[in-house]
């Protein structure tokens, strides 16, 4: 926003606004429409969440910078608007052996079974992470731009399907004496 802000006054002020500056320093906004959250810093810096899509997330920093100029923030901008990180989220629909994916061919992946039940897997070209779970839901993020999650995915999925758990058969019921 090109220019320091006094968050006190913004958390007094704004509404929907909540700021415990010896828990984190920044002020937290929500707005309902796009929904979304933004952590708003004293150096004039800002950080919004939650939108489903990026003309979503540029129409609600718009919607924040906005809010903080009419609080009295004249001197407030919208500018340098960058989108540094989508998620994205799927369910294959079938579950995944994950200590076959983590020991297969050509993977360079952490198993963190132990601690959590996912698959975390940098995925080399655009730096973006899969969380994989046994369940088939998986998580990417780190994208900067919406092409790179779909891309990852499409890398992935023929790997998963090799990994594909193979569900056993009910056994029948025991015969009646």
């Amino acid at each position: 926003m090109d220019c320091r802000l006094d968050l006190k006054e913004i958390a007094l002020r704004a509404r929907n606004a909540e700021y415990n500056p010896k828990r984190f320093a920044a002020v937290i906004i929500r707005i309902r429409e796009p929904k979304t959250t933004a952590l708003v810093f004293a150096s004039g810096k800002m950080v919004c969440t939650g939108a489903k899509s990026e003309e979503q997330s540029r129409l609600a920093a718009r919607k924040y910078a906005r809010i903080i100029q009419k609080l009295g923030n004249d001197q407030v901008k919208f500018k340098d608007f960058k989108i540094q990180n989508i998620v994205g989220s799927c369910d294959v629909r079938f579950p995944i052996r994950l200590e076959g994916l983590q020991i297969g061919p050509s993977t360079v992946l952490q198993l963190r079974a132990r601690a959590l039940p996912w698959l975390d897997i940098p995925h080399e070209a655009a730096k973006i992470v899969l969380l994989i779970f046994v369940s088939g839901k998986i998580v990417l993020t780190g994208a900067k731009v919406r092409d790179e999650i779909y891309q990852a995915f499409e890398n992935i999925y023929p790997v998963l399907n090799l990994y594909r758990k193979i569900q056993a058969e009910p056994l029948p019921p025991p015969p009646e004496t």
